[in-house]
């Protein structure tokens, strides 16, 4: 059975979706088709849990290369079984051109996340945004919020991170070393021979760190952290947002120091932290990369590349967008991925694959065919 003809069941209730999640598969690589019968377009994305649905927003591609442009903005679609997909339309749509917004039509504006605050209960997205015609020098977190899951949200605004506070685990090098002018930076994943010789950090410190691949994570105290790529991508900051999720916090820390690393994902499984990121090679996949922590803010221990297999080099062709974890199954996760085409963005196809545990590390296995009974 097809998951058009299946929608068509679900919506006239012959199947029950409970049912349907345990019989129909998840096909990693395929064309994933929406109730309309359309692929799902929501590319670097995330997933957010509330009452009894989960919401997928992730960046709406259109056709050809421009479409990896923001040319429309952040799609949202829900589901009760992550199998089959509801369409909710666009949650967030970018400003028309020559309206000399931060959102403009034709900027750059990428890895949609959203988390619900149950004190202020709005809903909050951030997303990574590079003001049009302006490449990837921005390096900016974009801010908007709704009182509806499905939006509209609203743009608040978009600068950079932390700006005027040092890390937790700043070092006296950062603080009396040279600083370097804007025009230097880490140039094809490259470092000296100490990661901070070119001191990135006290360059942007009171303008803000930068800020490009990223992710969100809320902890089970109610805290919320925005993880992200900085100093040019050499080093990955994690920072505590503020009680209502709009603003960072100041308190941050630096992990991975001169590592490179891109497209965290962050979970949390028996009390300690998980991270699965990718290297720094544009669109092309590369190996993939996790860690473990005892403490969000604490000292990070990588554990290698988590894939076994085939393809493992290339992170089954694809490159980490989340860690889903599966409601009322605890200690379930799901691997998401995506696996672009860039030549025609809108094509750009779904990588979902359990993950498993083996001692402290988690593991992903390529399937051609699972569903979640297969998760161990």
């Amino acid at each position: 059975m097809n998951k058009f003809f299946l929608s068509i069941l679900l919506i006239t209730g012959l199947v029950s979706c409970e049912n349907s999640a345990q019989k129909q598969p998840f096909s990693p690589g395929e064309l994933w088709l929406d109730n309309n019968g359309a692929h799902i377009n929501a590319h670097g994305g995330g997933i957010m849990f509330n009452d009894g649905k989960y919401y997928w927003f992730g960046e709406h591609k259109t056709e050809g290369e421009g479409g990896n442009m923001a040319n429309v903005g952040v799609h949202c679609y829900s589901s009760k079984d992550l199998i089959n997909w509801f369409d909710e339309g666009v949650a967030l749509s970018v400003d028309p051109k020559g309206s000399e917004s931060q959102i403009e039509k034709g900027c750059i504006l990428e890895r949609p996340k959203v988390i619900y605050n149950t004190k202020t209960k709005k809903y909050v997205m951030w997303f990574h945004l590079e003001p049009k015609d302006g490449g990837y020098t921005g390096a900016l977190s974009g801010v908007a919020v709704s009182d509806n899951a499905t939006g509209p949200y609203k743009f608040i605004k978009a600068g950079r991170a932390n700006a005027g506070y040092w890390p937790l685990n700043v070092t006296e090098r950062h603080k009396t070393g040279p600083i370097p002018s804007e025009g230097q930076y880490y140039g094809g994943g490259s470092l000296p021979d100490h990661p901070d010789t070119l001191n990135i950090l006290a360059r942007d410190m009171k303008g803000g760190q930068m800020a490009r691949d990223m992710n969100l994570f809320v902890d089970d105290d109610g805290k919320a952290y925005h993880i992200y790529s900085s100093e040019d991508n050499s080093t990955l900051h994690i920072a505590l947002l503020s009680d209502d999720y709009t603003e960072h916090s100041g308190t941050y820390t630096r992990a991975f120091l001169g590592r490179f690393m891109e497209a965290p994902a962050m979970f949390k499984k028996d009390g300690k932290y998980y991270l699965m990121m990718s290297g720094c090679t544009g669109w092309s996949p590369n190996q993939a990369r996790s860690a473990v922590a005892d403490e969000i803010l604490g000292e990070w221990k990588e554990l290698g590349d988590p894939c076994i297999g085939d393809s493992t080099k290339t992170t089954f062709h694809s490159q980490s967008t989340f860690i889903l974890p599966v409601q009322g199954q605890k200690g379930k996760f799901i691997y998401m991925g995506d696996r672009w085409r860039p030549q025609d963005a809108i094509d750009g196809r779904y990588i979902w694959l359990p993950v498993e545990f083996e001692g402290e590390r988690f593991v992903i296995r390529w399937r051609d065919s699972w569903t979640l009974d297969d998760i161990k």
